[in-house]
């Protein structure tokens, strides 16, 4: 069996020393490979940067070991039977796809830091961990002997991150039979009573879309933090939640995002863990793994995430439009939505689909995939009247894939929603899949099926409504975005410094000045480091729209029929 022996001498270094201990060697030329990327985070992270001071022994005396790639390793074994392979491994990244070490935990996503051993990835894998003895384990895997954790393949192994420590919290609630542990790492006063009564309950909501679980049990590793952050990371029996600050967790504001988080990486354990595009079973850690369908992996777990939490009661309907009201906000605060299909933008994201990248590209595949998934659900229930809907997709692809270990195709999923549907929807997937097209209308029309309405509210700041550029909210008055074809647009510049508007220095005032409604907007800037005057004139048309979700006062009983079975709550 292939060992990984973790350990360190001083936490406050965060370094973490690694010793792989390959048996039954057979091979004169050996490769190790260390993951490039991590499911979950569809981008090259380059983690051999983190390594330090690798060495290969054999029969206790050193043995050749040199790069072939900036990842993988060839080691001159000689043919030994056993090959020792020792390094050291910076831990200092805290969030929910890092790793970390200090005084008081060690927590460890194996992705970040263990070679494969080509040819042998199918092999069992044992993690030793020389640790304080009375600390906790917070795993997917179980502990065959005190800190010691076994998995059956390397896949296996490093899709278990794991928190160990000795003030770990933890709590168990059970749902048709299977554990779910709760596990809190950090300074905070948890409502245990609260948290598990909600979290059983969009459990047990989501286990009624599939009809089963694909793991016997399942764990929530939560790094808590004294600072303000928000991500979670999926795994196979378990996902890591980073959230802050820690006073704030039980408090409406901080608490939903938590929920809310759990709920989407729980919906995960099925879609994209099981029901996994075939371009990623199995996936390939040395190199990109390209798939267009993140508006399947990611948005229609964006959509049922929050959509969970209706459906079972933790959210009432007000609080779910407002997540819904959020969600649309962030697709219409940029233009990229005329420019690049969800498609694409999911095959892009290897490229940068996770930062802003150059102004109005790409859409965000949580974002977009989210409105379509709602925009697929309501038009199934429409056209089946109401014996169909997108849960029964996603039981179908559980059903045909995900148990069955097949990977999907785009063609697989679109025949799919056209079988459930008893018609084709192919202009679905030709206008707000693979191409452009303005979800306005029809999602408009769609949420009519639910008495609900879009509607479309004039910005009311000023500058972004009638005007076309948002700005930074810090001291600086920066310029952070443009609307094409906007006054702005022709006279004004991303990164522009404003300071004066009318000669009055602008100071958090912008609002207020242009609610005076000046005959003249005569803006005074800084465009690297040279002063600038521009007068802006209003063209009468509106720019970043605001748009949210509405009953429609005139809703039939009809209507708000079809909305209790989509939402399970009244009207």
């Amino acid at each position: 069996m292939i060992n990984y022996h973790i350990s360190y001498t001083n936490p406050l270094t965060h370094f973490v020393d690694i010793t792989l201990t390959i048996p039954q060697n057979q091979q004169q030329d050996l490769y190790l490979q260390l993951p490039a990327w991590r499911p979950g985070r569809y981008e090259l992270q380059h983690f051999a940067q983190k390594l330090q001071g690798i060495s290969a022994t054999a029969t206790g005396e050193p043995v050749p070991i040199s790069k072939t790639t900036k990842d993988r390793w060839l080691v001159k074994t000689s043919g030994a039977e056993t090959v020792e392979i020792k390094y050291s491994f910076f831990a200092r990244q805290m969030d929910a796809g890092g790793s970390w070490l200090d005084e008081e935990q060690l927590y460890l996503n194996p992705i970040n830091c263990l070679m494969a051993v080509e040819g042998r990835e199918q092999e069992p894998c044992q993690m030793q961990l020389n640790i304080p003895g009375e600390w906790q384990i917070a795993c997917g895997l179980q502990e065959k002997e005190k800190h010691v954790l076994e998995a059956a393949s390397f896949d296996a192994l490093v899709d278990s991150p794991f928190i160990a420590s000795g003030s770990l919290q933890k709590e168990t609630f059970e749902v048709d039979g299977i554990p779910f542990h709760i596990w809190i790492q950090g300074d905070c006063q948890p409502d245990w009573k609260k948290i598990k009564q909600d979290f059983a309950a969009f459990t047990k909501e989501q286990l009624e879309v599939f009809g089963d679980f694909p793991v016997p049990e399942y764990h929530y590793l939560n790094e808590i933090m004294p600072y303000r952050f928000y991500h979670g990371v999926e795994h196979s029996h378990s996902t890591v939640i980073t959230l802050g600050p820690g006073e704030l967790l039980m408090q409406p504001s901080l608490y939903k995002e938590f929920i809310g988080v759990s709920s989407h990486e729980l919906f995960h354990t099925w879609n994209i863990k099981k029901i996994r595009p075939k371009e990623m079973l199995p996936y390939n850690f040395a190199q990109e793994n390209y798939f267009r369908t993140g508006y399947v992996a990611e948005g229609i777990t964006t959509y049922y995430g929050d959509y969970m939490l209706a459906r079972s009661g933790v959210f009432t309907a007000a609080q779910y439009f407002e997540e819904l009201n959020t969600t649309l906000q962030r697709y219409f605060a940029d233009y990229s939505r005329h420019n690049l299909s969800v498609a694409d933008s999911s095959f892009d994201l290897w490229l940068d689909g996770y930062k802003p990248g150059i102004p109005d590209r790409k859409v965000s595949i949580y974002i977009k995939g989210a409105l379509t998934a709602l925009l697929l659900d309501l038009q199934l229930r429409q056209v089946t009247g109401n014996t169909a809907s997108l849960d029964t997709v996603m039981r179908k692809m559980w059903d045909n894939f995900g148990k069955r270990n097949i990977g999907y195709t785009e063609k697989d999923y679109a025949q799919l929603v056209n079988e459930v549907a008893g018609q084709s929807l192919q202009s679905y997937f030709d206008k707000y899949i693979d191409g452009t097209e303005s979800l306005e209308p029809a999602l408009d029309e769609a949420l009519r099926l639910v008495g609900c309405t879009l509607k479309e509210k004039e910005n009311p700041l000023l500058h972004e409504g009638r005007y076309g550029f948002k700005v930074s909210s810090d001291q600086e008055v920066k310029v952070t975005a443009i609307a094409p074809d906007a006054p702005a647009s022709q006279l004004l510049s991303i990164e522009d410094e404003l300071i004066a508007l009318n000669g009055r220095k602008l100071e958090n005032n912008l609002q207020q000045l242009l609610s005076l409604q000046p005959d003249v907007v005569e803006l005074t800037l800084f465009r690297e480091k040279q002063l600038r005057t521009v007068t802006l004139q209003q063209d009468g048309k509106s720019y970043f729209s605001k748009f949210t979700i509405e009953k429609r006062s005139d809703a039939t009983a009809e209507q708000k029929q079809n909305f209790k079975l989509w939402l399970k709550q009244a009207f």
